[in-house]
């Protein structure tokens, strides 16, 4: 484990390293390769946020599909990134699949997302940060029904382009805003020097908790299409999200 550690700290200073001298190739004399420090961390955050499906659902009971259960759980892959006190933070995430199934139609339903956040640190502490944030989160839900018996009626690939099935994918825009506060404990590594660079590593580990306004909720679409009178429910919800990573720091 330790010798991943080191191989992802290594790539991390190369890439740094890299786009700083790309810049400009006659600073090294005057200022150095870079005037502050650069740091961030790579991390990983599962997030507790609500949702409600009570509109979609309805829907589907009218056409005989049993209600899709409420998929409460974001897996994140995410970067921060540190300016003096300043903390940039941005991500994408998915929820796993739900299911519904009606003889040998199938719903799968799931949500993916981006966001990012600003935050402002005021722990001024070494060993741990404390910052609110304000950010803006993008998402799409995903709808989409498997006609399981006339995809396979037919196994011929020309006779498949052409065939009358049930199947599609229908999916739904979101905008939101995200208002909140976050903490990180930091785990120190032992540093890593290099050439005229000292890498400070450590482990990020903490929370983030808010409130997630959902200020846009588009209608149903497919292949870009609007579709009328579909579920438009806005989900703005509480949202917890616990946080581990590898975090690093570049000084000259």
């Amino acid at each position: 484990m330790l010798r991943q550690i080191n191989i992802l700290f290594l790539g991390l200073t190369l890439l740094a390293i890299t786009a700083v001298k790309a810049q400009s190739t006659d600073t090294v004399k005057t200022r150095g390769w870079f005037r502050h420090d650069i740091a961030g961390a790579a991390q990983i955050q599962v997030t507790y946020r609500q949702s409600n499906l009570s509109q979609l659902n309805q829907v589907l009971n009218r056409n005989n599909f049993p209600s899709l259960s409420s998929n409460n759980i974001w897996i994140n892959a995410s970067m921060s990134h540190l300016m003096h006190h300043w903390i940039l933070e941005d991500g994408l995430g998915f929820t796993p699949i739900e299911t519904s199934r009606v003889n040998d139609l199938k719903a799968r339903y799931n949500q993916y997302q981006a966001f990012f956040r600003l935050g402002y640190d005021v722990a001024g502490s070494s060993g741990f940060r404390l910052y609110p944030f304000a950010g803006i989160n993008l998402s799409a839900a995903v709808l989409n029904i498997q006609d399981n018996t006339r995809t396979k009626s037919v196994t011929d690939f020309s006779q498949e382009l052409l065939n009358s099935t049930s199947s599609k994918t229908f999916y739904q825009p979101n905008l939101g805003i995200e208002l909140g506060g976050g903490f990180d404990y930091l785990i120190r590594l032992k540093p890593k020097k290099m050439d005229c660079f000292e890498i400070q590593r450590n482990i990020p580990i903490g929370i983030r908790a808010g409130y997630y306004i959902n200020t846009y909720a588009g209608g149903w679409k497919i292949d870009g299409y609007n579709l009328q009178n579909s579920p438009t429910q806005k989900q703005s919800a509480v949202f917890v999200s616990a946080n581990i990573g590898l975090g690093y720091m570049i000084k000259k």
